[in-house]
């Protein structure tokens, strides 16, 4: 249980904040997340870890000489925004190129993919590397699909050494993917985390059972087992690591026994009193092995046994001097460059300056006040989508919607405050939720709602045609960027109801405001249906059968929102066909 904490919808912001001030001498605090507290005094390649929080010492953790450059922090267990990874980027830049390096989550590889769009469009070289590590999220045959946990540490490792050494951008990429895809991990978890104010861990487990195949994000196993003892525990683990050996891998390896948050040192300790022996059984020569907490979720009591097969060319990074506020190997020199100061929270934004006209601008009002509908809704079903989600993802939909919702809020009562019509504050909203939300759902949500601004435009209040115009909008938005279909247990599977029907529906000439209702049930029934429905993307898809019986939190939260928008978006527009006729 975490139980220090003030407002747990803060707490990840001001963890980071202590963070940095207690390692001020090796970090600073800028927009998004952290960097080294010294500029280099010649260009170098920046290599950017990030992902939630709720895992360190990765990811902020590791900021230091030899490994990281900065790193991009998210919400608990949340993906960052694209501006985050944006910002991060622009600070830790110094004339050779950036790269990200996160594992294979959908909301991290869209945030960090627009962050790079972004940075290349200034001309800033950067690439990403993405980390696969977990052997239990996918079979061999689709290793691509694989999430990133505990490996996380040795790509990143290998990676920041190589840019340590002087190496190029492309020759940094392509030592992390060497890294990557030499390494091998298992977890099992012996019970769930808990987030900051909440009063039950995301999963339960029987007495005396085990989650094998756990997540970083407080997934549960993907199948459940009973609780061996430290050596039958130690097989199982070492058993399932080899039995994934890659081909013509060496004799060489680099060893992680991860804790996951509170399991004591002690305890895998007498763990790898199994490990070692099993390895160097089989023929291994272990490399300075490491021993500890390194990439944890949260309070979760559990373990994860990691294998880096080496060669010539990642022994030597593996091995090098590296220091960070989390984790010191060898002596390096002492940090040289320039000395930044602390960046101001927003990034020096300006105000923009809007035009508008007056109908917009009346119509801009009716958005804030469906937006402030969609807040009030999704408050008061934070827990229970928080749940739902917890089932086969991390369990944090709830809170995700609400940061999303409130920073949309805020933004859309800004922008009219300032005079913006209905398209600037729809797409200020977006922005805002994006950013501040974070994770799969927020790239989606942000990214519709600007979508959906920029076709309801500033000129007028939108005619029943341009309305489901901007529901088209936001529907074929979502599916580009998240890329899944009816049936594969996502929003997507109430949204593509909801857009299908309201935009039948007007085009036959019905009312707008009973077309949006009409729309909104099938919307619900849709996501209610998605009970029945094994998920296919996202975290919940290695937990597939887990979630079968539960429908999915992003349809059925797409669905209670478009509900209590429909009134505020489709007033206007049916007075005025009302009064046409």
């Amino acid at each position: 249980m975490t139980k220090i904490f003030n407002d747990p919808s803060e707490f990840a912001e001001e963890a980071l904040a202590g963070f940095c001030d207690v390692y001020s001498d090796l970090v600073r605090q800028v927009p998004g997340g952290a960097v080294r507290r010294y500029r280099p005094a010649q260009p170098k390649v920046a290599v950017l870890a990030g992902g939630g929080s709720g895992h360190y010492p990765a990811f902020a953790g590791l900021i230091g000489t030899g490994f990281a450059d900065g790193a991009v922090v998210g919400n608990i267990f949340t993906s960052p925004s694209a501006h985050q990874a944006y910002s991060v980027a622009k600070a830790a830049e110094s004339g050779a190129g950036v790269v990200f390096t996160y594992g294979n989550y959908a909301g991290d590889v869209m945030n960090f993919g627009m962050a790079s769009e972004r940075l290349t469009a200034e001309g800033i070289a950067v690439e990403n590397v993405l980390v696969t590590d977990d052997i239990a999220s996918a079979a061999p045959s689709e290793s691509a699909k694989r999430r990133g946990i505990a490996g996380d540490f040795t790509v990143f490792k290998v990676m920041g050494a190589a840019a340590e050494n002087g190496a190029d951008l492309a020759e940094v990429v392509r030592l992390g993917r060497k890294a990557n895809g030499l390494t091998r991990t298992i977890g099992s978890a012996f019970a769930g985390c808990t987030f900051p104010g909440a009063d039950a861990p995301l999963f339960t487990l029987p007495e005396g059972q085990m989650g094998l195949g756990l997540g970083i994000h407080g997934e549960p196993g993907v199948h459940d087992t009973g609780l061996p003892s430290a050596k039958e525990l130690g097989q199982e683990l070492v058993a399932r690591v080899l039995s994934e050996t890659p081909a013509n891998a060496g004799q060489r390896i680099a060893v992680i026994l991860n804790g996951l948050g509170s399991t004591k040192h002690e305890e895998l300790f007498v763990l790898w009193g199994t490990v070692a022996p099993l390895l160097r059984a089989a023929g291994y020569t272990l490399v300075m092995p490491e021993v500890g907490e390194l990439v944890t979720s949260l309070d979760m009591a559990g373990v994860s046994l990691t294998v880096t097969w080496l060669d010539e060319e990642l022994e030597p990074l593996w091995v090098a001097p590296a220091e960070t506020p989390a984790y010191r190997r060898g002596a390096v020199p002492a940090q040289t460059g320039t000395s930044a100061e602390e960046e101001a929270a927003d990034g020096g934004a300006s105000a923009a300056a809007f035009v508008a006209t007056d109908a917009s601008r009346e119509y801009a009002a009716a958005c804030v006040e469906a937006i402030a509908a969609a807040r009030e809704s999704l408050h008061g079903a934070e827990e229970r989508l928080g749940r739902m989600d917890a089932i086969a993802g991390d369990g944090d939909h709830g809170r995700g919607m609400v940061r999303g919702v409130d920073a949309a809020a805020a933004a859309a009562s800004d922008a009219v405050g300032q005079g913006a019509g209905a398209g600037d504050v729809l797409a200020a909203a977006g922005d805002a939720w994006a950013d501040k939300a974070g994770g799969t759902s927020g790239v989606l949500w942000g990214a519709g709602l600007r979508a959906f601004g920029e076709t309801v435009g500033n000129a007028s209040a939108p005619e029943a045609a341009v309305l489901a115009a901007a529901v088209t909008a936001f529907a074929d938005r979502i599916v580009q960027l998240g890329k899944a279909e009816i049936g594969d247990k996502t929003m997507v599977d109430a949204l593509l109801p909801f857009a299908s029907t309201f935009g039948h529906a007007v085009a036959g000439g019905a009312d707008p405001g009973e077309a949006w209702q009409d729309a909104a049930r099938e919307a619900a029934c849709a996501a209610e249906a998605t009970a029945d429905l094994l998920p296919l993307k996202g975290r919940a898809r290695p937990l597939a059968e887990k979630s079968l019986g539960t429908p999915d939190p992003g349809a059925t939260s797409l669905a209670m929102v478009f509900a209590v928008m429909g009134p505020h978006f489709t007033a206007s527009t049916t007075a005025a066909q009302a009064g046409a006729k």
